[in-house]
């Protein structure tokens, strides 16, 4: 669990930066330049997200609730939605990216909460619930930085990015629901 646990520190140092440490980003940027600090803290997220998968991995079983009957159906259900949000995120903006402002967060946020539905362990509550809470600040400093003029929201450009969004996402979904969860993470959402 310790490892677990020093992982997320890690993921949250590395990821909260600009959020709790402008001034020392801004600094690394000066020191490095904006390429070299991108190269250093991308170093550093990898790291961190390593720790913290190998964390989760190695992280013994402690049972804190059982999730309710159904609750895998909901998650799957959810995932659908985070799913389509997240590709949205990488597209142009389409209504799904400007009606949800940040739909890479949204997609955290939402995939973070499926999770701790349908996960009743102690290390699921840890990461899930550190990842949720990580979503919700950057949603809070996102809606600050907007409202300071620090980020502008992109502007919206064609429907056919949400249809685009939703097909892809689906795609997305399917691949992992089907196959992908089971083969990397070694649970099947859908139990036979």
């Amino acid at each position: 669990m310790t490892l677990l646990i020093l992982g997320i520190i890690l993921f949250l140092a590395t990821h909260l930066i600009r959020v709790v440490a402008p001034g020392f980003r801004l600094s690394m940027i000066e020191r490095f330049g904006e390429t070299g600090w991108r190269v250093i803290n991308s170093i550093l997220s990898l790291l961190s997200l390593v720790v913290l998968i190998w964390g989760y991995a190695t992280a013994p079983f402690v049972n804190v609730w059982f999730p309710p009957m159904g609750m895998n159906h909901l998650t799957i259900t959810l995932m659908l939605i985070a799913m389509i949000c997240l590709v949205a995120g990488f597209l142009p903006a389409g209504h799904i990216a400007t009606k949800t402002k940040h739909p890479i967060v949204l997609s955290i946020k939402i995939w973070a909460a499926a999770h701790l539905l349908a996960n009743g362990d102690l290390a699921s509550i840890l990461l899930f619930g550190a990842l949720l809470a990580w979503g919700v600040v950057l949603r809070i400093n996102y809606k600050r930085r907007v409202r300071a003029g620090d980020l502008v929201l992109r502007p919206f450009v064609s429907a056919r990015f949400d249809a685009i969004a939703v097909v892809v996402g689906l795609v997305v979904w399917a691949l992992i629901t089907f196959k992908l969860h089971e083969l990397l993470i070694g649970v099947a959402p859908l139990p036979m």
